[in-house]
């Protein structure tokens, strides 16, 4: 008689560790770490073969709560060491979190190049824009005239912008979600798992103690339907609480418009193409701002490429196949060798 063996099937409750989890009540880092777990579920991925990489910041406790393996590592070189894990062993899936702080400031070189290189992580970058950790310090995605403590006039230079940096360090990926928008989050967070190379997930969370509504004007539920965009791939840029307004090109623009309003139907908006190699009309998507624009959420990039972690791997492949050496002793022993007595 066969015995058929019971496959495990994962629930978010795997994924948690024994850990209290430490963030401040009210903290978007909490939602955010339950729809990663809901989303490994959803997944069906082993705990024992996911590997969470974080740096320094209040998202970088993360590791501590996940029952996966993880790194805890230093103040912005989670990038670097989640890509030495995925050319270590690409069959594990390797997720790195990090920060505004994290990411941009300290970090931003190992950000940028492990976007340009497409490794194939899945790296969530919590924006709060502030540092938390340090306690209420502006950072490099600050609003211009941001009072901090180390601000106390008003900063006095230009934020980055995740999305504009991402793709344009190349990135083949780029989506961005709310924390309190927990199935946006989960949705956003599986489709990056699925794709080969590095996938970007800005999520705009608050932090209640050091920057409480910072994300506010697009987030309150009384208006956010008008004045954010959640774009999906092949269908029309259309939005608001009516599903009356939407996106067309005026010139080289973006424009809003109004549905109805001068013989403007749906058919006149813009299609979204998330899969299209130019990067023109995603750069202009991640970088809408309220008023003037509704902000995009979803999918906004993802565009297949080479994948480092696949190309390392192929390559060592290749050499070790036309390589005559095959153990230890006949590479210390080829060519010249003298017996010492």
């Amino acid at each position: 008689m066969r015995i058929m063996s019971e496959v495990k099937e994962y629930t978010f409750v795997d994924y948690k560790s024994a850990l209290n989890v430490r963030w401040c009540p009210g903290c978007g880092d909490h939602a955010i770490l339950n729809t990663v777990q809901k989303a490994m579920a959803e997944l069906q991925l082993k705990p024992e073969e996911v590997v969470v990489v974080s740096g320094i910041g209040c998202s970088s406790r993360f590791t501590y709560y996940m029952n996966t393996f993880g790194f805890h590592t230093i103040h912005g070189r989670g990038a670097a060491i989640a890509t030495g894990v995925k050319v270590a062993n690409p069959k594990l899936s390797v997720w790195h979190i990090t920060g505004d702080g994290d990411a941009l400031a300290i970090g931003g070189n190992h950000f940028i190049h492990a976007v340009r290189r497409n490794v194939n992580l899945n790296i969530i970058l919590f924006n709060n824009q502030i540092y938390g950790l340090t306690k209420g310090q502006y950072s490099p995605t600050s609003s211009l005239g941001k009072v901090t403590k180390s601000s106390p006039f008003g900063t006095v230079e230009e934020p980055f912008r995740p999305g504009e940096l991402a793709i344009g360090a190349r990135g083949h990926y780029f989506a961005r979600t709310i924390d309190r928008e927990l199935k946006l989050c989960v949705d956003m967070f599986k489709e990056a798992a699925q794709f080969e190379g590095a996938s970007v997930v800005e999520v705009l969370q608050n932090c209640v103690i050091y920057n409480d509504k910072v994300h506010d004007a697009i987030t309150n539920k009384e208006f956010k339907e008008d004045r954010t965009i959640l774009l999906e791939h092949g269908k029309p840029m259309i939005f608001g609480r009516n599903r009356d307004k939407g996106l067309m090109l005026d010139g080289l623009n973006l424009k809003v418009v109004n549905l109805g309003e001068n013989g403007i139907s749906e058919k006149d908006l813009l299609i979204h193409d998330a899969e299209c190699v130019d990067s023109a009309m995603h750069l202009k998507l991640a970088t809408m701002e309220y008023p003037e624009h509704p902000v995009a959420l979803g999918v906004i990039r993802r565009v297949k490429g080479l994948v480092y972690d696949q190309e390392v791997e192929k390559q060592i492949k290749g050499v070790q196949e036309k390589n005559p050496i095959r153990t230890f002793r006949e590479l210390a022993t080829q060519g010249d060798i003298w017996e010492v007595k």
